[in-house]
């Protein structure tokens, strides 16, 4: 065997929508925790408005620049495997294949079945072969990391604007509860999701969701007031 790893199938559409659920998540509960941070210590619409887009754009940039990094670096390293995969391919056809057919046999083949398959992906296309099952990788579809920053960018947005929303549009009086109960049902929301898409349960996502909302709005509102009552 050599010494690059072997990766399992990326599975890259069910991590983008997973990617997608918890950017809104995080875009919901850090926008949620800074206007109701600013809202116990002001009820000034403006100065609301103001903390919130702020923070939307922050975090939403943030959060595209830091998945742009992230699938840029993934990117890199499937394109520096593959490489690694063609020249081995080149100075050494023999060994390859003896490895394709010991990877099939794990996976449940005869030894027989797994040589005559190994030579037919090989004649067919000795490169895609290895990438699929040796490395995991489509070489037809490797990470994008401008479809990823811009996928993260949207969700955190559509995350963010919804507690932006509830506490500017709302009269005074109800911007808070407004604002607690729609964050709240939509951390429900997200956690089921996430948990959905993970293939777990959805009890312990859902409570661990809402919790920490909660009291990530508590904690901000709590230091909101305190600066408010000292005149910060």
């Amino acid at each position: 065997m050599h010494d690059e790893a072997h990766g399992g199938a990326l599975g890259s559409r069910l991590n983008w929508l997973r990617a997608a659920v918890l950017g809104a998540n995080d875009g919901i509960v850090s926008t949620a925790g800074l206007v109701v941070g600013v809202a116990g210590a002001t009820s000034d619409r403006t100065a609301l408005l103001t903390a919130g887009l702020a923070g939307l754009l922050a975090g939403s940039m943030s959060m595209a620049v830091g998945e742009y990094v992230s699938v840029s670096t993934q990117r890199d390293s499937e394109r520096a495997a593959l490489a690694l995969e063609k020249r081995e391919l080149r100075e050494q056809p023999q060994e390859e294949l003896e490895e394709l057919t010991a990877l099939l046999e794990r996976r449940g083949l005869s030894q027989e079945v797994a040589r005559e398959a190994a030579l037919q992906l090989t004649e067919r296309d000795a490169l895609r072969a290895h990438a699929s099952v040796e490395l995991g990788i489509n070489p037809d579809e490797l990470a994008n990391p401008w479809h990823a920053a811009w996928a993260s960018f949207l969700a955190f947005t559509v995350g963010a604007l919804l507690p932006l929303l509830a506490i500017v549009l709302p009269p005074e009086g109800a911007r808070l509860p407004v604002t607690v109960g729609s964050v709240l049902a939509a951390l429900v929301v997200t956690g089921w999701a996430s948990a959905r898409l993970g293939a777990a349960r959805p009890g312990r996502a859902l409570v661990r969701n809402v919790v920490g909302g909660a009291l990530a709005m508590g904690i901000t509102y709590a230091a909101g007031s305190l600066l408010g009552a000292v005149g910060a």
